[in-house]
């Protein structure tokens, strides 16, 4: 959850007075890199419900190339159509409005056969607000979930951060509102590690954990050492501020870390500035590590927040996604939601998805420009840029060793020339356009770019 997107939800809470409410440690392992495998694309498929997962594995995710499927929290939570109320656990059994165990469970199997992995949105940083009966039928009141938690577990700070100049505001205090886990205490963070092992002993592949940068790096790596598998994949939701005293850097000792400015300098870059900009784009714009950088063109929270591109931005936000997926940088997520005007409504049909693209649902990462790149990317994988072309504005072209080349037309008029690649001579599929192109015994081709679209070939796309 962004801090955009906390600060409507806490607008929210004041709304519904009465109800539920919203919304290393020295010796501890070190996370893998990047995602294991050679497939390093996550399919985001927000507020999807467990059968509908299990399906699109099989159908588009496996055929496609995606390495992983993320999916929204399981846990039980507080009752409600809002999407944030997957964010306010209340247990940790599995019982949320997507599906229950034995849902859960055939969704892990089923992606597995289709050679998925399974990412699960955690959230460990805090409970919920207000009191009720959760999703699952057990009841609650802020800093008492009998069975998990009681008042005794809760950090000592009950107002609401205020600050994030202040560390210990930001990783004490309440977030919007929500009781705050002491992850200091030797028994929150074997509970939390119970209920994350108990996520791997069902076949989970790997954990975003949501908040984290409110959780000292150091608690974290303290629940990691705990896991059956500490080595399972954790991508760490630590938002950059400028100035800000908490930094996501911090939580590289525990694996991946998801880089807000990469989404955030997308957005500026494709609406204002000029896609020449982006010859260094990643490491040499000061970011994190490649290697441990999870990063997309827009999640839930901004897309809802305004700090990125989303779905309503046309083609910047196709070509943005075209460009993320043929850079090499990061490890891509593609967020797939659902259409919204009221950015509190939750999934359509509680998160059935009965055909992408009706009731509602996007289905961005079945979008043909988006979902053709993932083979793209998986093909190129370990190549470095060359034959980098700009025209000093916002038409750029690069290629992928000898794997691959993009071009992309951001301009308001056709591009036509001649590309110079490294690529071995022959024909390939423009697997944007599904149209023929043939490269020269000097590894050129030429192509005439209509305006706001892509071309893209690779050594695993030689015929249409």
């Amino acid at each position: 959850m962004s801090r955009t997107s906390r600060t409507a939800l806490g607008a929210a809470l004041a709304l519904v007075a009465g109800a539920a409410g919203v919304l290393a440690a020295p010796g501890a392992p070190r996370a893998e890199a990047a995602p294991p495998g050679t497939k390093d694309v996550t399919a985001v498929l927000f507020e999807w419900r467990f059968d509908s997962v299990a399906r699109e594995c099989q159908t588009t995710l496996g055929p496609a190339g995606y390495g992983y499927v993320q999916v929204s929290p399981p846990q039980e939570h507080i009752q409600g159509s809002q999407w944030w109320t997957s964010y306010q656990p209340v247990s940790y059994r599995i019982a949320g409005r997507l599906g229950d165990r034995t849902a859960f469970k055939n969704m892990i199997d089923t992606c597995h056969a289709a050679g998925v992995k399974v990412v699960a949105d955690t959230v460990i940083n805090h409970m919920s607000a207000g009191s009720g009966t959760g999703t699952g039928g057990s009841s609650y009141s802020k800093y008492d979930y009998p069975g998990t938690y009681s008042g005794w577990d809760m950090d000592d700070c009950r107002s609401s951060i205020s600050n994030y100049q202040d560390r210990a505001n930001v990783q004490n205090c309440e977030l919007v509102g929500l009781a705050d886990l002491d992850t200091g205490e030797e028994y929150v963070r074997t509970r939390i590690a119970q209920y994350m092992n108990d996520l791997l002993s069902l076949g989970v592949d790997g954990f975003r954990i949501d908040a984290a940068k409110h959780m000292p790096t150091n608690d974290l790596a303290a629940v990691k050492s705990k896991l059956s598998n500490p080595n399972a994949y954790w991508k760490q939701e630590a938002i950059f501020g400028s100035g800000e005293a908490v930094s996501p850097s911090e939580y590289l000792q525990n694996g991946d870390v998801q880089e807000f400015r990469y989404a955030r300098d997308l957005k500026r870059v494709f609406q204002n500035e000029k896609l020449a900009y982006l010859a260094n784009y990643g490491e040499g714009w000061g970011y994190m590590a490649s290697g441990q950088s999870a990063v997309f063109v827009d999640n839930h929270d901004t897309e809802r927040g305004g700090d990125t591109l989303n779905y309503k931005n046309g083609a910047d936000y196709t070509l943005a996604n075209v460009f993320m997926l043929a850079w090499p940088y990061g490890s891509p997520d593609i967020n797939s939601g659902y259409e919204w005007s009221d950015r509190d409504a939750g999934p359509p049909n509680g998160g059935t998805v009965n055909a992408c693209w009706q009731d509602g649902w996007k289905c961005q990462h079945k979008w043909p420009e988006i979902q053709s790149m993932v083979a793209f990317r998986n093909t190129v994988r370990g190549t470095g840029v060359t034959n980098w072309w700009d025209n000093g504005n916002d038409a750029i072209a690069f290629g992928r060793g000898d794997k691959g080349f993009v071009a992309v037309n951001h301009e308001t008029s056709t591009v036509s020339r001649t590309y110079q690649t490294s690529l071995p001579a022959g024909g390939y599929c423009d697997v944007q356009s599904r149209t023929p192109v043939t490269v020269d015994s000097s590894g050129r081709f030429t192509a005439s770019l209509a305006p706001n679209t892509a071309l893209a070939l690779h050594t695993g796309a030689r015929t249409c």
